[in-house]
């Protein structure tokens, strides 16, 4: 074709291509697409159209061809690889990267951007060493990446060097939102109530519509009479938000947090309710006869024939730390973390990650997975978790759901200690009401919804302890905080560690505590959140007359 039939049939199918008539567009593209001088344009108009489509496998093979004609172009590689990440290929994102670097080795945003993903890749070591290349390479705003290092340190719990990480990003810019906020979090998690507070309106004096750190502020304090206008702003920002729903549906839990402290029940109830309306809208709806039959599907397929079959030989005997969230898993980890031969590890989730990557679709894959596919899952769960802990004795995993996955855990370790924390259920079933639970949660916008859950969460648990209830030792929370010592007593013991008095006074640990009972966790022992439901009885009953 000569060049200037090339020219117009190459500004036809663009033509084509802006008004939406994308079928001939496409077909006026394909017959361009041949190897020339012309063909890097082409190619691009496809990978367009396909992206605009929706049609990623397209797009991820135009994008290829691309890479291969422009092998040096960080737009295509980067436009490749977020397509990749999207449909879970991140291994392939990263290689494509990789390719990208050994040709061009001295291109900061190609290492800011593989940093990325061996983060979501929980690869830290090489996700720091990719920052550290753009930052002797000089990269524009090198503040994103000092704040974005102290994220990823916070992560591995090494507080003091990401600590210097948002120091370092605040001395390029003192005004850099995300450096301040995230910094103000870390203070969060290591105790530091007043200097948290202190980040959050020094945020607020930068931009008075940063709705997050002025939620903040009503989780870092007890609120009393004298921070009325506090809640003045929280009711004037929720008015304000309208465009934002995530923003909104924050302040309206914080709203309800501070009218909680304030006593004013009936008014807490109505920022929840509403928060939880908003909540909704962001999440698809909770199916609880899917719940019933997934449950179900565990029950029948890690059975004792199943568990003789898989079950490896590993001696490892982790802790685990599950139940329903809000069920006061953070502070037994917190009053383990008080005994030396202790490190809490926190809410992981490398063991959900790992079933994501290789035992997808769960349960359904159980009923044919190898024992050496097991022996292999553990392995890598124990090389994660002594590459963030390598000089700890113990080590804790306190996420909640794993409950989910203890017939698997047991298969993986079968020497494993299970600490099942409990509460009353009115006051756990509010307490995830009342609190912005993120990831896939759906069932927590719903006070039913959210009994169902619980009551299904019940029926697996009783079928664990069953099957393998030597493993398991539960601790309740409201008897916790009624006689704590012989509770804690009891379970060192079914741990096999000796008594330590420390474990009574976790709350003046300075460990990183990273889930939404930061602040609970740093108060001794107390009952006020024993019986709590009773608060709310009046504006739910129906729900608490049906409990």
């Amino acid at each position: 074709m000569c060049p200037t039939d090339f020219a117009k049939a190459f500004e036809r199918a663009q033509r084509f291509h802006a008004q939406g008539r994308l079928v001939e567009a496409e077909r006026e593209y394909r017959q361009l697409a041949v190897p020339g001088p012309h063909q890097e344009s082409v190619l691009a108009g496809l990978a367009d159209l396909y992206e605009q489509t929706g049609r990623l496998m397209e797009a991820i093979h135009t994008l290829v061809s691309l890479t291969e004609e422009v092998p040096d172009s960080l737009d295509y590689c980067a436009r490749l690889a977020g397509i990749l990440e999207q449909i879970g290929q991140n291994d392939a994102a990263i290689s494509h990267y990789q390719r990208l670097l050994r040709r061009q080795p001295d291109m900061p945003e190609a290492h800011f951007n593989l940093a990325l993903l061996y983060k979501k890749d929980r690869r830290y070591a090489c996700a720091l060493a990719e920052y550290d290349a753009a930052i002797r390479l000089e990269i524009d705003h090198i503040e994103e990446v000092y704040s974005n290092m102290g994220v990823l340190y916070s992560e591995m719990r090494e507080a003091d060097k990401a600590r210097q990480m948002y120091e370092r990003a605040l001395e390029v810019d003192p005004a850099y939102i995300p450096a301040l906020f995230n910094y103000a979090g870390l203070r969060e998690e290591v105790g530091e109530r007043g200097g948290a507070i202190e980040l959050y309106r020094r945020i607020l004096a930068i931009n008075p519509r940063h709705w997050d750190s002025l939620a903040r502020l009503a989780y870092a304090q007890t609120i009393t009479a004298a921070d009325q206008p506090l809640v003045e702003s929280l009711r004037k920002a929720i008015d304000s938000a309208q465009d934002d729903r995530l923003a909104r549906e924050g302040l309206c839990f914080a709203l309800g947090k501070a009218l909680d402290d304030l006593k004013q029940f009936e008014e807490a109830m109505a920022a929840y309710r509403a928060a939880n309306e908003l909540g909704k809208l962001r999440n698809p709806a909770y199916q609880r006869q899917a719940f019933e039959q997934a449950v179900d599907q565990l029950i029948r397929t890690c059975d004792p024939a199943w568990m003789r079959r898989v079950e490896s030989g590993s001696i490892a005997s982790p802790i685990f730390i599950c139940g329903m969230f809000r069920s006061g898993s953070t502070l037994v980890e917190q009053i383990l973390a008080g005994h030396p031969s202790v490190s809490a590890g926190g809410e992981l989730d490398y063991l959900p990650w790992l079933v994501r990557r290789r035992l997808a679709p769960y349960p359904q894959r159980l009923e044919r997975v190898t024992r050496e596919e097991l022996q292999q899952l553990g392995s890598d769960y124990q090389t994660r978790l002594r590459g963030l802990f390598p000089h700890a004795e113990h080590i804790t995993d306190k996420r909640p759901d794993n409950f989910l996955h203890l017939g698997l855990i047991k298969a993986l370790f079968p020497q494993v200690r299970i600490v099942y924390t409990k509460r009353n259920r009115l006051d756990n079933c509010l307490s995830i009401y009342f609190q912005q639970l993120g990831g896939n949660l759906n069932y927590a916008t719903d006070l039913d919804d959210i009994a169902h859950y619980y009551g299904q969460h019940e029926r697996l648990m009783a079928q664990w302890q069953a099957r393998f209830g030597d493993n398991i030792v539960t601790v309740d929370y409201d008897e916790l905080v009624r006689s704590p010592e012989p509770v804690v007593r009891g379970l060192l013991e079914f741990l096999g560690l000796e008594w330590d008095a420390r474990c009574l006074a976790f709350q003046q640990s300075d460990s990183l505590v990273k889930t939404a009972s930061v602040w609970q966790v740093r108060e001794a022992l107390h009952r006020r959140s024993s019986g709590r439901w009773r608060n709310y009885a009046p504006f739910v009953p129906d729900f608490a007359a049906s409990r």
